[in-house]
């Protein structure tokens, strides 16, 4: 199997193309290769594949086996992957996912290389029973969750995943392995949940960091990052765009009050090609 390695600001990937469907083992092969010590190495396992809707679909296989409906890192990768190999011609381009259906995508050219991505990663689904989350509210918006007799307050959001925004004094040192994975499969996210812990810099400026369901902590998170700027702008701790900086660099997320979409922009990178025999 030929792949190439890519990443969106560290959040790293295994991309495939040439697969006419999803294989039927690839759950398993995610586990495999994305094992960094016995395999390749990646947050997750992307395949490249036709589209009746879109010029390509996307679909993402979690480093734990798990299917991802979205990854706004990801489709920035495969943005670009389709734009450099000479699969699409235009800047304007429409990639299908299975969790927020077609997204519309813009390239910023120079060169021939593509330098940054734009992603309409569509409406935020505030609906708790959507998102989804146990509270039959809309939006779900600073309500307690506990953990080990701990309280946080969150805010739920779902980019096409479901997301579980909480505001702590200082996301860059707080203690992402000791909470991350007990609020990923806390009862209140029966689909399990991806969790950002953030802090407010000021209206134009979000730190965050992520824990991942199904790949543990990231170093960017693309939808994390449009979800933790929709959860701000609810909150009115910024505006409706700002940076959000992750560990792994920083993302532009603007949510558009005329269209009530999320657009996100960052860069995303080639880091080596190869073949693996599976």
């Amino acid at each position: 199997m030929e792949f190439t390695k890519m990443h969106g600001l560290g959040n790293d990937f295994i991309v495939v193309f040439g697969e006419q469907e999803l294989p039927g083992n690839a759950a398993e092969l995610a586990v495999t290769l994305c094992n960094r010590f016995f395999g390749i190495g990646a947050d997750g396992l992307v395949y490249i594949l036709p589209s009746e809707r879109g010029d390509y679909m996307m679909r993402i296989m979690n480093s734990d086996g798990s299917e991802a409906e979205q990854c706004g890192n990801a489709i920035r990768c495969v943005s670009k992957y389709v734009y450099e190999h000479g699969l699409v011609s235009s800047e304007q381009i429409v990639i299908e996912t299975i969790g927020a259906g077609e997204q519309k995508v813009t390239l910023s050219v120079k060169d021939g290389q593509v330098e940054t991505v734009t992603v309409d990663m569509g409406e935020p689904v505030l609906s708790g029973l959507q998102i989804p989350v146990a509270i039959d509210a809309e939006p779900v918006q600073d309500q307690p969750i506990e953990a080990d007799g701990t309280e946080f307050r969150f805010t739920a959001v779902s980019m096409g995943n479901p997301h579980c925004v909480i505001y702590v004094d200082d996301a860059v040192s707080f203690d992402l392995a000791a909470w991350g994975p007990k609020l990923e499969v806390h009862p209140l996210f029966p689909r399990k949940v991806n969790v950002e812990f953030a802090t407010v810099v000021d209206r134009s400026h979000v730190d965050m960091r992520v824990w991942e369901r199904g790949a543990g902590p990231t170093l960017a998170c693309g939808t994390g990052a449009c979800a933790t700027l929709v959860s701000s702008v609810l909150n009115d701790l910024t505006d409706r765009a700002a940076w959000i900086s992750l560990k792994g660099g920083d993302l532009y997320i603007e949510w558009n009050e005329e269209d009530n979409h999320v657009y996100m922009s960052g860069p995303a990178e080639v880091v080596y090609t190869g073949s693996v025999d599976i």
